[in-house]
């Protein structure tokens, strides 16, 4: 009898110890938006690649002395973003990919694993790189650690990586305003599943919704994806349900995987069923409302109708283009038509920024010459020359900024009215100080234009009048023009559907 007492004892003990034991979660995760529609390749280089203690940088959630950063052993790896580009070359991402795979094992073992991801990388050779990419990581951790999986709503959500994660979320929010919160959010719902000990979730719906949009028509701003938005979080309140989440899905990738999806976990069958089904019918019954967020047409006559306003700022997107979203970003077609108007030929005209173009070997030769000397040399079409060859830019040298983490070095030249930025790497133009920084003033240019889709909240702010331009690129917003060849068919809006397509729950096998 004794004996057994010890061992009860012994036990008990091991079981008080466990408790106050603070569990293991690793980071790792690889994000990028990849066209398969562009010429561009991604290297790693391209990725801004971070390492053990400067994962932590990522998440403002998780700084020293922060409540989630106390609450647990974090064991941070590799995690890497890169601007959207082209498809990643196969051995970029394999040697991420391995270097990720060799510190999770130097480690060993987890409690959990946060995988921060964006959801739409293509990688040569490589159908759904995120699902190879978590399964390699299974093979290493084990089917015992909850993984939970961040992602962009633009992300893509295969059956192979809905079953191989656990807990799934995105953003709720487009402009992106809530990425932060979505990765806190993946981050608690993992700690509390180990905190209260129910694990995994039990169950897992996922429906396919055969609907495959542009962001620049799935803005969360504006209906109907304001109000379809709207309905996740009252979703994730309900009894049984740990988080709800709406893909849009991208469409500059020709793969199986790029369509709509809806997931919901929980551990209540019937309502995780009945809370999928809501969502994704919700989001069918709304496909023919999806417009542009603002007033589109040709270049023409988005340039004759910012001539004709009289308020300044008037921005203009060029769409084709468009590096946050996979686009080279020197198609040099658009510059071409502007520099060829003749209301820019004379330096007292409208004047116009154009953001911008890379011009590397203008670049070299602008740091040898002082602001004002003249300068002239080729910009433009280095990567994506399909549409318009590269300028031979002419000018005077306005402005030179070093040490931009993105550009590198940043010129401006003066042709006429025109303000060209140029670029040593390609860069998007999101705030005022990009502009403000380079001696622009954005708030009195009569035209801005910028290689960019959807404007982010700091332009929009201070725009006085907007329109997308229907510019040629790697993401050409004219979708339907696009050469799919390996979506699933029937896709909305490029095919017509004979019947309702099937959106019932489909419910995914638990990751072990």
């Amino acid at each position: 009898m004794k004996k057994y007492l010890s061992l009860i004892v012994i036990l008990l003990i091991n079981l008080g110890c466990n408790t106050n034991k603070k569990p293991r979660i690793a980071i790792a995760g690889l994000a990028i938006e990849s066209s398969t529609f562009s010429p561009a390749k991604t290297v790693e280089s391209d990725f801004k690649a971070r390492v053990d203690e400067d994962v932590f940088s990522f998440y403002p959630f998780l700084e020293k002395d922060s409540l989630l950063r106390n609450k647990v052993d974090w064991i941070p790896t590799l995690r890497g973003h890169a601007l959207p580009g082209g498809i990643v070359t196969k051995e970029s991402y394999e040697s991420l990919v391995n270097k990720t795979l060799e510190k999770l094992k130097n480690n060993l073992p987890y409690d959990g694993l946060f995988f921060d991801i964006h959801g739409a990388m293509s990688v040569e050779g490589i159908d759904d790189p995120e699902a190879d990419f978590i399964k390699r990581i299974r093979k290493i951790i084990g089917y015992n650690t909850i993984i939970s999986t961040s992602m962009d709503l633009h992300g893509n959500v295969s059956y192979e990586l809905a079953k191989e994660t656990d807990l799934i979320t995105c953003y709720r929010m487009a402009p992106h305003q809530d990425a932060i919160e979505s990765k806190r959010r993946a981050v608690t719902n993992l700690i509390e599943r180990l905190e209260n000990g129910k694990g995994k979730p039990i169950y897992k719906s996922r429906i396919e919704v055969p609907i495959l949009l542009p962001g620049e028509k799935t803005s969360t701003r504006v209906e109907p994806a304001k109000t379809l938005y709207a309905k996740v979080d009252p979703e994730t309140k309900k009894e049984g349900i740990i988080d709800a989440a709406i893909w849009v899905g991208y469409p500059w990738a020709d793969e199986p995987r790029n369509h709509a999806v809806i997931m919901v976990t929980g551990d209540n069958k019937d309502q995780v069923k009945k809370s999928s089904e809501y969502l994704a019918k919700s989001f069918w019954n709304v496909k023919d409302k999806f417009e542009f967020i603002a007033p589109v047409g040709s270049l023409e006559k988005s340039v004759d109708l910012a001539l004709k306003t009289k308020t300044k700022p008037f921005i203009i997107s060029d769409m084709g283009d468009n590096p946050t979203a996979g686009g080279a970003g020197d198609v040099t077609w658009t510059l071409d038509k502007l520099l060829k108007r003749k209301e820019f030929k004379e330096p007292n005209g409208p004047s116009l920024v154009y953001a911008s173009i890379p011009g590397p070997k203008l670049v070299k030769k602008a740091v040898k010459l002082k602001v004002g000397d003249y300068i002239e040399g080729f910009v433009g079409a280095e990567v994506d020359s399909r549409f318009s060859p590269p300028i031979f830019l002419k000018g005077y040298l306005r402005s030179i900024k070093t040490g931009d983490i993105n550009a590198k070095t940043e010129i401006v030249v003066q042709t006429g009215s025109i303000y060209t930025i140029v670029t040593e790497k390609r860069k998007p133009y999101h705030y005022v100080k990009d502009f403000t920084d380079l001696g622009l003033n954005p708030f009195v240019s009569d035209i801005i234009v910028v290689k960019i889709g959807y404007l982010v909240p700091e332009l929009y702010n201070i725009k006085k009048g907007w329109i997308m331009a229907l510019t040629p690129g790697g993401v050409d917003q004219d979708i339907e023009r696009l050469d799919y060849k390996r979506i699933k068919r029937p896709m909305f809006p490029m095919n017509e559907f004979d019947s309702e397509p099937d959106l019932s729950a489909v419910f995914i096998p638990e990751s072990h």
